[in-house]
């Protein structure tokens, strides 16, 4: 029977941009100062906890409050040393990984630790590292929502379990699915979509400018005024403002679709003029973004940010997995 490990993260974890690397929760959970281990676990941690343990699991939870200790769990799932002394995930590991997330910037958060810890520096690419990836297959894991009634996150995107006894189940039965992954050169990764641009105090879309590339194809070359980017790796962000952007996001065909909104005057004879908005839509490996009049706003995962300097998405087809029942 396996090892299973529940892995919470304390409240204000997975809520930054790039990870501070410290206590993301101030002086402890939920900057409370009661230190995250001592908190108690949310219920469908301890449903889920029980189920497993039911099952005949060794079941561990955990509330994590930092990076550090993050990787102090995915240490647990590192493979036998190796020649070139790279850290790698054991592929034969009898552990198994539970996220509970109530959003999808903590799952985010997770499977960003495990590609800071299992990316090989380029000057070390083994030749065992997949064509076209530039890191292994990361270990799998499965997702525990802590919002059950919420229908749009990354779970319910891709139809897997749910409940706690079915998350249980999912993970005993070991079946998993490969996914797709973006990596981005500002040292993140995103595992739904991002969304470029941002709203006024009044829910309206704020134009800016930018080149806009996926792959060789131009999809703003800088002087068109834009409403938002959508970068998908999955569903998630098909929609902005009641437009549709997104056609098709799809996490295992290994491209990333992006789509730009720009607002365009139409003549109408002998009734004026009116604006439409224009969809351009391209897929491909990597997309990249650079802004022509400063600061921007986006949403990546849910988790904002903003940018003043190119910023490149690129897929890693197949590397991380769920458990999907």
């Amino acid at each position: 029977m396996y090892d299973v490990v529940v892995l919470s993260l304390a409240e204000g974890q997975g809520s930054g941009g790039q990870g501070s690397g410290g206590d993301a929760c101030g002086s402890g959970c939920g900057g409370c100062g009661t230190p995250a281990t001592a908190c108690a676990p949310r219920v469908p941690v301890l449903r889920c906890a029980e189920a497993l343990t039911a099952a005949g699991a060794r079941v561990e939870t955990i509330t994590a409050a930092s990076d550090q200790e993050i990787d102090e769990v995915l240490a647990r799932f590192d493979g036998p040393a190796r020649p070139d002394g790279l850290t790698w995930p054991d592929a034969d590991s009898k552990i198994r990984l539970v996220v509970a997330s109530a959003t999808d910037g903590q799952l985010r958060a997770v499977v960003r630790r495990m590609v800071r810890r299992y990316a090989p520096p380029p000057s070390k690419r083994p030749a065992d590292l997949p064509t076209g990836r530039t890191v292994p297959d990361l270990p799998p894991l499965a997702i525990l929502p802590l919002d059950a009634g919420d229908t749009t996150d990354l779970a319910a995107q891709l139809g897997l379990p749910r409940t706690p006894a079915q998350v249980a189940a999912a993970v005993l039965s070991g079946s998993a699915r490969r996914l797709d992954l973006l990596r981005n050169d500002g040292g993140s990764v995103t595992v739904d979509g991002a969304l470029v641009g941002g709203m006024d105090d009044d829910g309206r879309a704020v134009p800016w400018r930018g080149r806009v590339e996926v792959d060789d194809a131009v999809l703003s070359d800088g002087t068109d005024p834009i409403l938002a980017c959508a970068i998908g790796n999955s569903a998630g962000y098909a929609e902005f403002a009641g437009m549709r952007l997104l056609a098709d996001g799809d996490a295992v065909d290994g491209q990333v679709e992006v789509a730009v909104a720009v607002p365009t005057i139409v003549k109408q004879r002998f009734r004026g003029t009116k604006m439409r908005v224009e969809v351009r839509r391209a897929r491909g490996r990597a997309v990249s973004v650079l802004p022509r009049d400063g600061e921007i706003q986006f949403l990546d995962d849910g988790v904002g940010g903003a940018m003043s300097r190119k910023r490149s998405w690129w897929t890693e087809a197949g590397a991380w997995a769920v458990y999907a029942g």
